[in-house]
């Protein structure tokens, strides 16, 4: 406040500003107060958002069950349909094997050296099947290791072979793939 100016004066305007009166000067800066929200509405707005989302997760998380569900039942029942289905390749390849037999044994006057072809036929058949279904023989010959996962030593007996060695064998084995179905009887060499 200048000397020439009294309280309650309105201040003179430099010559570069515009002239201004008070009502003018209080709408171009109106005293900035932070705007009040009520705290109540923000937290009913939060409480709304997270709501929706946890619905939205509920919602997500049932399908998800659901859907695993669907999964286990539908490998059970493909389990339950290759475990009944399962023998019906080895069972197609086999029928040709007995319709062999069964005309062999259906002729009346045959020589032994026709039903010994016809025998030598049908274990071809057989053989055949066995090699569709990846049925393979295990048929150690003697001087092979003894392989207690593929064969049954029924007894020891003393020989020139080295020690657990097969000496002779009694039976063939079988497996399908790395499964053995039956070991192969054999005879190892024993200990000297």
């Amino acid at each position: 406040m200048s000397a020439e100016q009294k309280p309650g004066d309105q201040p003179i305007p430099e010559p570069d500003q515009p002239v201004t009166d008070a009502a003018t000067q209080q709408t171009q800066d109106p005293v900035q107060e932070p705007a009040q929200e009520d705290p109540v509405a923000e937290l009913q707005a939060q409480l709304a958002a997270a709501q929706a989302q946890a619905k939205e997760h509920y919602d997500a998380m049932l399908r998800a069950v659901a859907e695993a569900d669907n999964v286990r039942r539908r490998a059970q029942e493909e389990v339950a349909k290759a475990q009944k289905f399962g023998i019906e390749s080895f069972a197609e390849s086999l029928l040709p094997v007995r319709d062999s037999l069964e005309a062999a044994l259906a002729q009346e006057n045959q020589s032994l050296e026709s039903l010994r072809e016809g025998v030598e036929v049908t274990l071809k058949q057989l053989t055949g099947a066995f090699e569709r279904n990846k049925l393979m023989e295990i048929a150690p010959v003697p001087g092979d290791k003894f392989n207690p996962h593929h064969h049954q030593a029924i007894a020891s007996v003393p020989s020139d072979e080295p020690a657990n060695t097969i000496v002779q064998t009694l039976q063939k084995g079988y497996m399908i793939v790395d499964r053995v179905l039956r070991p192969a009887l054999v005879t190892v060499a024993a200990p000297k």
